[in-house]
């Protein structure tokens, strides 16, 4: 893909996902644009389904919705919330320190900025970013191995790990794509663009794509 082409892809792409099921994180944060809630989401999120997620984000929720909640729940009775999310007890002792530390650091509130979300353990560059732009409308790339694949499958960047990814999206990637970004490539990365024998023959992107690092497609 040439750097101009980009362009074309993102013209594409939002029509392309149409009706395929949108992430469980973003579903949270336009319910209720919530800062914290995205957070705890998208800790959740790590490592698991999205329904699982989902099911998840609602369970907790309904215990308790806030920091100063959350942080009064014990570690047991977040795990029971949360199971059987992908390392669900060590997600339930960072959620009930992040928790506590809001309440008791920043009156409940959720930073926003990157330095300061990373700051808590448990939160990274994904995580924080994630936050920043749904969260708070902030502009952020949030990166993650869908947007991490298939910018390198275009051909559009050449990196070796998610954070490579971001920097080097930082410094090409148009600023009007910087938010939307994750949710188009997460959706198409999960449909269309899979990790092992992805629907080349079917993408609307495909004559876009130079399918770097493709053996096998459908």
């Amino acid at each position: 893909m040439k750097d101009d082409e980009i362009h074309q892809a993102m013209a594409i792409l939002p029509e392309a996902v149409r009706g395929w099921v949108t992430p469980a994180v973003t579903i949270v944060a336009t319910q209720d644009h919530d800062p914290f809630k995205v957070l705890i989401s998208c800790i959740l999120s790590l490592r698991t389904r999205d329904q699982t997620t989902a099911d998840a984000s609602m369970r907790l929720f309904g215990l308790a919705d806030t920091p100063e909640q959350l942080s009064r729940l014990s570690a047991a009775q977040i795990e029971e919330a949360i199971y059987p999310v992908g390392f669900y007890r060590i997600k339930a002792q960072q959620i009930q320190e992040i928790s506590r530390l809001l309440a008791e650091r920043h009156e409940g509130r959720v930073p926003d900025q990157l330095e300061e979300l990373l700051k808590f353990k448990g939160v990274g560059r994904k995580t924080a970013n994630l936050v920043l732009t749904l969260g708070f409308g902030k502009q952020g790339i949030c990166v993650d191995i869908h947007v991490h694949r298939i910018c390198n499958r275009w051909g559009y960047l050449k990196t070796r790990t998610p954070e490579q990814t971001e920097v080097a999206l930082r410094q090409k990637l148009p600023p009007e794509y910087w938010i939307v970004i994750n949710d188009l490539l997460v959706t198409f990365g999960q449909n269309q663009c899979t990790p092992v024998s992805p629907r080349c023959s079917s993408c609307p992107l495909y004559h876009l794509c130079d399918r770097v690092g493709v053996v096998k497609s459908r």
